[in-house]
């Protein structure tokens, strides 16, 4: 079963940081969060294996570090397409765009020389909003 590992905000640009919970608003993405403003990449999924991965290679890293509102589990978020929705515990997203183009290099790309955000990152769009929490159940619609 996927489910949710994580759950990060933050109001300012940049990494987010560890609640306990986020509130996903319709067309908008994750209230209180810095992204949140509508488009296409309203709320960033990224997987915990793929963190997991940069972790092996040495680099200490919290939840949020990439920028990720939901961090996954047990879930191939890269096999996804465009257009695909989840039922992500109470709300329903639709994968808008996977990978992301990086204007400036970020902290975790000079530490390991590789950041996974630009091919393993997965955006969406929320259609139906809610509450997400650690533990909610992620079905691929």
């Amino acid at each position: 079963m996927a489910k949710v590992k994580a759950t990060c905000i933050n109001k300012e640009k940049g990494r987010k940081f560890y609640v306990p919970e986020i509130n996903l608003i319709k067309d908008l993405g994750v209230l209180g969060d810095f992204h949140a403003k509508g488009g296409d990449r309203q709320v960033s999924l990224l997987a915990s294996e793929s963190i997991d991965e940069m972790r092996k290679k040495g680099l200490k890293l919290d939840d949020g570090a990439f920028g990720e509102n939901i961090i996954t589990e047990g879930l191939d978020l890269v096999s996804l397409k465009i257009g695909q929705q989840l039922k992500v515990g109470e709300t329903e997203v639709e994968i808008t765009k996977i990978g992301k183009e990086c204007i400036t290099r970020c902290q975790i790309y000079y530490q390991a020389g590789d950041c996974i955000m630009p091919r393993e990152g997965v955006f969406v769009k929320v259609l139906a909003g809610g509450i997400v929490k650690k533990g909610d159940e992620i079905v691929v619609i």
